[in-house]
């Protein structure tokens, strides 16, 4: 046997849609005209209320002054104050100027100027009224000794009544006062202005005046630091014997100094590198000219290149005689005498120039050995002064840095005396307050649009809480979204005619939706519809009785043998429509009798057969306990298609589970609008105990204009729908 709640997959083409695919505009329309006398009172309540309630307000009048706030005052020197400049991304100072705007100081200095401290009206004015001495009136006058109170809460009261309103994306600042006199609003509105301006200044002049004689202080105290720290430089430097050459200083501001050593020793090491290059040089040349003839000096000097031509010459012209005469020949040896001449010329010449190389290399290393030595003896004297110097350069640091904060100390002084005499402001006034004409408050229309609005809210609040708490079944939807029952069909609710007559008319709307739920039922079993079931509810009177009468209608309309058994053995009903007592039937086979055919009666108008509840046992459940029950429905099968049992309710009695443990399943009969959909999930639970099959739900006595969504559930079409506008 399958679960409880489940069904075979053909039944899904019974469920209806979900309220969740109904769009979220419809769902809050159903609920708004469901609710709407409840939706309409809170309305008219607030309404009323706020009608009252602005009709009752005392007429308030607000005066507005406009001013300027610069980021950065009109400055007449190019110095700046002391106060640091704000930059153009810098919303830090905006928000500090409207809290100042706002602050208990300017609060108690606009009421201390106008004389409202001591001004029993003001109070007045405001619905101020204590108990404390401050605020007794003696002789007409409050007493001195409560002045610091009086002035607190004068204070208080002003800040209460103030609104300070930036203008987006401007410098623009509205100064707006509200109160029942609109003379006193421009009045504190203007005087309110004018005293920031005040305090800004006196501000400004307060701060400067501390910051000339704390730098003047800082002076004295830098200048002090920076003549001990040069004091202690000089005296070193005496005593170690350090003597630097003053240079030019450096871009953060301090000075270096070069010693003699080092100038020195600068000097000498590049002279060192520029012999060390000549040696090289020299030293190349020189060894060239160990090969005769071959040195790039003897064939750069001109005498020794004028030789060799000559040779050149004469040996030419001795091959030529020599290709016509002997060498023996006069003319031949002389030119050979000339050539040999020239030849030790040459040689003499070469050796000249070799001879002034190497004189010229041996200076040149003379020379860098000079070089290298005054080179190493400066290193020894630098290294030495570098030891001595560790101390110097931090005198000669710690006096750079008391020089340049005692010049930066002084120019700033230098600026605030200057700055701090101007008297500049970057506070304005662009627009005083004129006094106001009409009241701002209260508004009529705006209150009354406020409390419609306030009631339309309340109203929708209320509508849904009552929705949430509301547990009823109102629509087919619900039974599966809420129940997690399959929707078999929903019944409508029949007025002015008996279900059986309402049966026997077979265009009424009661027909053509049972017709519905038995075509659905067809799709919940293998083999069409059960061939036994029960037909139950929560509680009586939710149309079980009537769900049954038709189901056995329907199907014996449709060709099929059908009995109808009655087993509510506690409150019967079938006989009454039999016109018969209910002498004989179950209740009698159950206690043993074996002959069913005294036990039932026919039902001709219907068309189905039906046994009556027989009579009333002592204990219902005790007959059901047996297996006579689950006889009985076999012996029936023998003789009709189908068995529709009328089962008692589920809810505090054991045979609705008892007669669903033995059929083939259960149709669960919910009344639209009648029973909370708690007691009916704890009765499905009972039959879910009892390992009962419930085939689906049906709800009965639906009324669609009830629905929450008012669409997809009306009935009679055709003939069906004239009859219903006809009743209409």
């Amino acid at each position: 046997m399958t679960s409880a709640f489940s069904i075979p997959d053909r039944s899904a083409a019974v469920a209806t849609p979900a309220s969740n695919d109904v769009p979220v505009i419809r769902q809050y329309m159903r609920i708004a005209m469901r609710w709407r006398y409840v939706i309409l009172g809170a309305t008219v309540a607030c309404v009323l209320a706020g009608l009252i309630i602005t009709l009752l307000m005392t007429p308030k009048f607000t005066a507005t002054a406009t001013i300027e706030i610069s980021r950065e005052a009109n400055q007449v020197t190019n110095f700046q104050g002391v106060e640091r400049e704000t930059s153009v991304a810098d919303q830090e100072f905006y928000q500090t100027q409207y809290g100042l705007l706002q602050s208990r100081s300017l609060s108690e200095r606009v009421a201390t100027q106008l004389r409202l401290v001591d001004d029993p009206s003001f109070y007045e004015r405001f619905g101020i009224s204590r108990d404390e001495p401050a605020f007794q009136l003696v002789n007409g006058r409050y007493p001195a000794s409560g002045r610091e109170i009086r002035q607190r809460v004068a204070g208080e009261t002003l800040l209460k009544n103030l609104n300070i309103a930036p203008t987006r994306l401007s410098r623009l600042v509205d100064i707006r006062f509200t109160s029942p006199n609109p003379e006193f609003s421009a009045k504190i509105v203007n005087t309110w202005s004018e005293a920031f301006i005040q305090t800004n200044l006196e501000r400004k002049v307060e701060a400067t005046s501390y910051g000339r004689n704390l730098l003047q202080r800082q002076l004295a105290q830098q200048k002090e630091r920076l003549d001990e720290s040069q004091r202690q430089l000089v005296g070193y430097a005496s005593q170690e014997r350090i003597i630097n050459l003053p240079a030019q200083s450096n871009a953060d501001g301090s000075t270096s100094e070069r010693s003699i050593v080092a100038d020195d020793l600068a000097s000498l090491n590049t002279a060192l590198s520029q012999a060390t290059a000549e040696r090289i040089a020299v030293e190349a040349r020189y060894r060239e000219g160990g090969r005769a003839g071959a040195s790039s000096e003897a064939l750069r000097n001109q005498a020794i290149n004028a030789l060799r031509q000559r040779r050149a010459e004469y040996a030419a012209d001795y091959q030529k005689l020599l290709t016509q005469f002997e060498p023996e020949y006069p003319a031949a040896r002389a030119l050979k005498s000339q050539i040999d001449q020239l030849d030790r010329s040459i040689s003499n010449e070469e050796r000249r120039v070799s001879g002034s190389l190497e004189t010229e290399y041996r200076g040149a290393v003379e020379r860098e050995r000079a070089l290298k030595a005054r080179v190493e003896q400066l290193k020894g004297s630098y290294l030495d002064l570098r030891r001595r110097s560790i101390q110097y350069n931090i005198f000669q640091q710690e006096v750079d840095t008391n020089r340049a904060l005692y010049e930066g100390l002084l120019q700033r002084f230098k600026e605030i005396g200057v700055a701090g005499g101007v008297g500049v402001n970057n506070i304005s006034i662009v627009d005083q307050a004129d006094i106001p004409q009409k009241p701002s408050s209260p508004r009529l229309l705006v209150n009354l649009a406020i409390s419609l609005l306030a009631g339309l809210g309340l109203g929708a609040a209320l509508a849904f809480a009552l929705e949430q708490m509301d547990e009823a079944i109102a629509d087919p939807a619900e039974v599966e979204r809420r129940l997690g029952l399959p929707l078999l069909g929903s019944v409508p609710k029949v007025d002015g005619v008996t279900p059986r007559d309402a049966l026997l008319d077979r265009k009424s709307d009661l027909v053509d939706a049972y017709l519905a739920i038995q075509t659905n039922l067809a799709f919940t079993t293998e083999h069409g519809v059960p061939r036994s079931l029960s037909v139950t509810s929560t509680r009586p009177a939710e149309g079980k009785s009537t769900t049954a009468l038709a189901l056995a209608t329907m199907l014996a309309r449709s060709g099929k043998r059908v009995i109808l058994v009655d087993g509510d053995m506690r409150s019967p009903s079938v006989h009454h429509l039999g016109g018969v007592n209910h002498d004989y039937g179950l209740s009698n086979f159950l206690a043993g009798q074996e002959d069913i055919a005294p036990l039932t009666f026919d039902m001709a108008d219907l068309g189905f057969t039906a046994m009556s509840a027989g009579p009333i046992p002592p204990n219902a459940a005790e007959l059901l306990t047996g297996n006579r029950l689950s006889l009985l429905i076999e012996r029936l099968h023998e003789h009709f298609d189908h068995v529709v049992i009328d089962s008692p309710p589920v809810m505090g009695l054991a045979d609705a589970p008892l007669i669903a443990s033995r059929v083939e399943g259960v149709v669960y009969a919910v009344e639209s609008h009648g029973i909370r959909s708690t007691l009916v999930k704890t009765a499905l639970a009972r039959l879910a105990s009892a390992n009962a099959h419930i085939f689906g739900g049906v709800l009965t006595k639906f009324e669609a204009r009830k629905a929450h969504y008012g669409y997809g559930y009306e009935y009679g079409y055709g003939y069906g729908r004239e009859k219903a506008e006809a009743k209409g």
